[in-house]
């Protein structure tokens, strides 16, 4: 059985549905973001459980390695399984300079069972102009364990063919246009839009700097006027700005994930009074062999065997349970537990509790 996994937003302490966050946590400075980085490598020194002959992009990415540094050889005579080829993965942070280092993502992109124990060649990130921003290498750690046995049979825990470079690159060159604006409004855009929001943040920023300083241009973003006392220290101006707490609406939505039997309700969930039954069905197959004897026509007697199945449906059924109105999220919480049901039962229920009207919330699955 899956685990019913429940997370409460909401700390007990916290008055109806709000909780405050700093601007920090809740908006970004635009113009002043993350970018995303990927390059191809090398990961050599693996202990023969890189990639095989048939991953033929291997061979060639090992002789134009070697090629590079002197030493010329056809493609078709690299033999080596302690080489995979990789993709390398980084983000590159908002004002990142030459010589930052970031850390980064390999993984394996032919058929090597694990990384464990290998080395990242130097590979180029790239961004998405196609320029390099950083050069990543360094010896991989890969949470994960494998061990198999001469007969065949193999165990692991979590993933062998992914694994991290801490500290692994270093930043080459800065992103054009990534630098905070010298002149004009600063403007925040918020990672989560919501008009509420918007109009909490912009009051909370005109408490510090002024009425009028600051005003909503949409459900997503807000303009900020510089005052003549930050002027030329935009930084110091971010810093106060962002420190400011804003009360923030907790989100009314509800995440399924029926594949692992998931279910994350948000604190600002209600439910509605509603009447759920809900049941299933029971098949079980017994198979069995029958052995009997058959008479030969010439010589002793011989054995055949029959195979039978013996196929059960029970029907479960389901009471008709009635759920009274919840307003908080621990009320939800005990209401549905009251039902009693195995948490793939409850991905449904809540699916049709909410085509029937009686979940305040968004519904989103996974």
């Amino acid at each position: 059985m899956r685990v019913l996994a429940l997370l409460l937003f909401l700390g007990l302490t916290l008055p109806a549905t709000a909780e405050a966050s700093r601007i920090r946590e809740i908006c970004d400075v635009s113009g002043v973001r993350e970018n995303q980085l990927i390059g191809y490598g090398l990961v050599v020194g693996l202990a023969n459980t890189g990639d095989t002959a048939a991953a033929r992009f291997t061979l060639q990415a090992v002789a134009a390695m070697l090629r590079r540094l002197g030493a010329t050889i056809d493609p078709a005579l690299v033999q080596t399984r302690n080489a995979a080829a990789v993709m390398v993965i980084a983000n590159l942070p908002a004002g990142a300079r030459p010589g930052t280092r970031i850390d980064v993502t390999v993984s394996s992109l032919g058929n090597a069972r694990s990384l464990a124990g290998g080395i990242l060649l130097q590979t180029p990130l790239l961004g998405a102009d196609g320029s390099v921003y950083a050069a990543a290498q360094g010896s991989l750690v890969v949470g994960a364990f494998g061990a198999s046995g001469a007969s065949g049979s193999s165990t692991t825990l979590n993933h062998l063919t992914t694994g991290r470079v801490p500290t692994g690159a270093i930043v080459e060159r800065t992103v054009p246009g990534s630098d905070l604006p010298t002149d004009g409004p600063i403007v925040l855009t918020l990672r989560d839009p919501s008009f509420i929001t918007a109009r909490r943040v912009a009051t909370a920023i005109e408490g510090l700097l002024g009425a009028g300083m600051a005003r909503p241009i949409d459900a997503g973003s807000i303009e900020v006027t510089v005052p003549v006392t930050y002027e030329g220290n935009r930084v110091g101006l971010l810093a106060d700005v962002q420190a400011l707490e804003v009360e923030l609406e907790a989100p009314a939505r509800i995440v399924l994930d029926e594949r692992t039997g998931t279910v994350v309700i948000g604190a600002g969930v209600r439910l509605r009074p509603a009447a759920v039954a809900h049941g299933g069905l029971v098949v079980e197959i017994r198979e069995s062999t029958e052995i009997a004897a058959v008479a030969p026509l010439i010589g002793d007697a011989a054995t055949a065997t029959a195979p039978e199945s013996e196929v059960g449906v029970t029907d479960l059924g389901g009471a008709l349970h009635t759920l009274a109105e919840a307003s908080t999220l621990e009320d939800v919480v005990a209401a549905l537990n009251a039902l009693g049901a195995t948490p793939r039962d409850l991905v449904a229920i809540l699916q049709a509790l909410h085509t029937a009207g009686a979940i305040e919330g968004e519904l989103e699955l996974e």
